[in-house]
């Protein structure tokens, strides 16, 4: 998975993206980032890349041409022609688990982060293939956005985790919030541990967790709960639909007729 930023803020991604797993994943070469400063790419002998809006109005616009150059610097970087172009703002689709899980098999993402009133309509209309938000709120500028959704997606790139297993249990992989989980002591403040945990029965420790998962995702995220419900209701349908054939089928074996 290689990254790449177009930015005007190169060293405020630069500083997240080197930091905890992420630099791991960087140094192990599991994933790579490049930052590229827009302002690099201006013809503005003052090295300006907004200007005013046609049709008046409130905040600056950032012109298509730097934007437009510094995308032609990266396509010329690029070691396959797959990639996608992710803008970052608040009238995109949000950005959720399935959508990270998608943009993980990518070979390359780059992400166009905007500031002031945002960018010129034509140079978007030319590079973008995807508008993507984080949420139904306006921030100063769409490195930190970005940055979510690369450590999101990170994540999820084969061995950038010391625990793969970790990014198949947590919250939202199977459309469930996560269940509570406790480490040492067994006691604290009174509160203890659930017995189960402590039992070294498999099997009922997984049901405990994914009742805890259901029960809270009930809860506090009932918009979750519901498609889940249907989901686990038709799982458990084709299941015993699946035994009852099987129950036929043994039937029929036993006394000798033919399906």
């Amino acid at each position: 998975m290689k990254y790449y930023c177009m930015t005007l803020f190169p060293e405020m991604v630069e500083q997240a993206m080197n930091t905890s797993i992420l630099k791991r994943a960087i140094e192990s070469e599991k994933i790579s980032f490049k930052a590229y400063d827009m302002r690099d790419y201006t013809e503005n002998k003052h090295n300006r890349v907004d200007d005013y809006t046609y049709g008046g109005g409130a905040g600056m616009l950032i012109q298509a041409q730097p934007v437009y150059d510094c995308y032609q610097a990266i396509k010329k970087e690029l070691a396959t022609p797959s990639h996608r172009v992710i803008y970052v703002t608040p009238q995109g689709s949000v950005f959720d688990q399935k959508k990270a899980e998608e943009l993980s098999k990518e070979e390359n993402l780059v992400f166009l982060c905007g500031h002031y009133e945002g960018i010129d309509e034509r140079v978007l209309e030319e590079i973008v293939t995807d508008y993507i938000s984080i949420g139904d709120y306006i921030l100063t500028g769409g490195e930190l956005p970005a940055l979510v959704m690369m450590d999101a997606i990170a994540r999820l790139v084969p061995g950038v985790l010391n625990n793969d297993e970790s990014a198949n249990t947590e919250s939202f992989s199977d459309g469930l919030l996560e269940y509570p989980q406790y480490t040492r002591p067994e006691v604290w403040r009174d509160k203890r541990v659930p017995e189960v945990l402590l039992s070294g029965h498999h099997e009922n420790i997984e049901k405990w967790r994914k009742k805890r998962s259901e029960e809270r995702t009930r809860e506090r995220r009932p918009d979750l709960y519901e498609p889940y419900m249907v989901t686990e209701r038709e799982r458990l349908a084709k299941e015993e639909e699946k035994k009852s054939r099987r129950k036929r089928k043994n039937h029929a074996d036993q006394n000798g007729e033919s399906m």
